[in-house]
């Protein structure tokens, strides 16, 4: 570890049942909290949280959802602050620009892709469960509206299990910038990258890796060789639960023309597209955003027993 790691583990804060699962061994999963602050109404997304976490322990993991408290980076919470996080007007959406201000000025923060990357690989976690991964936004090309998160798979060595990019981005190029950066995107199951509410996004991943123990077997190559960063796996959403392309497709464009009327930018745009769309599909896409985090989690999970059990 590095001085600069060492050096920041004085910010962190691990629950009982993280701390625990350290001194023990046992494989622990980093979950996202801009999913419970951002991404869900209440009570859903306290719900969907507590619901997650108890599909992790079922599958022999731990999870370890991280946030920003009082001056602390929480690595595992309490059922009080999951509640706080979820009826909390005021948390700040953090990524990796952020943490340094609102952990010092005691702010309330929930974490991102990016931020609970950044957190997880400072606990010592290796695997990490979200919904999406956030990518380059249409029109990026004028915007230069693109995620803090891509940036941080290039850098930080951390295996994120998600549904794929959200159909709201331009995931043609989002692939394309994981390539340059040297990204590798895994698929669990089909050929294609995922698109969040649907299985298929129509992009090839660049290698598809069904069992835990081929990815397992494949993050300790990566990280041994020396290459650093993280690696996207891709778990299409369940056909069960799944949208149909063509609606989410033109909900979506719909949802993107009135953000753009509305001068809708940077950090906004997000949310404002995921609740246009929760309202425009009459709740259905909220149920498919649950469900795929769900599975997610079940992923990831497995993911991480593999990982420790090598």
């Amino acid at each position: 570890m590095n001085t600069s790691m060492t050096a920041a583990q004085k910010f962190l804060a691990f629950s009982p049942e993280v701390a625990a699962a350290r001194a023990a061994g046992r494989p622990i999963v980093a979950l996202e909290s801009t999913i419970i602050s951002h991404g869900m109404p209440y009570p859903q997304n306290v719900q969907t949280a507590r619901e997650v976490e108890a599909l992790i322990r079922a599958q022999g993991a731990v999870p370890a959802t991280i946030a920003v408290l009082d001056g602390k980076i929480r690595i595992g919470l309490s059922d009080a602050e999951l509640e706080l996080l979820g009826q909390s007007p005021e948390a700040m959406k953090v990524s990796r620009r952020d943490l340094p201000y609102v952990l010092a000025s005691g702010k309330i923060g929930a974490t991102t892709v990016a931020a609970t990357m950044i957190c997880a690989e400072l606990a010592g976690i290796a695997v990490f469960v979200t919904g999406g991964i956030g990518g380059v936004h249409r029109g990026a090309e004028i915007s230069f509206d693109i995620s803090a998160d891509l940036q941080e798979l290039a850098q930080t060595s951390v295996a994120v299990v998600c549904a794929g990019a959200k159909s709201i981005l331009d995931i043609g190029l989002t692939l394309e910038y994981l390539e340059t950066h040297g990204v590798p995107v895994l698929s669990i199951g089909q050929d294609n990258f995922a698109a969040f509410y649907t299985p298929d996004s129509g992009f090839k991943a660049d290698f598809r890796l069904d069992t835990p123990a081929e990815q397992a077997d494949f993050l300790r190559c990566k990280w041994a060789l020396g290459l650093a960063g993280g690696v996207v796996i891709s778990n299409p959403v369940p056909a069960a639960e799944a949208m149909p392309r063509e609606e989410i497709d033109a909900i979506t464009a719909q949802a993107l023309s009135e953000a753009e009327t509305q001068g809708i930018q940077g950090k906004a745009v997000t949310p404002f597209l995921l609740a246009r769309i929760k309202a425009l599909t009459e709740g259905r896409s909220l149920a498919t955003n649950i469900a795929l985090v769900k599975n997610n989690a079940v992923a990831g999970a497995r993911l991480a027993c593999a990982l420790q059990a090598g």
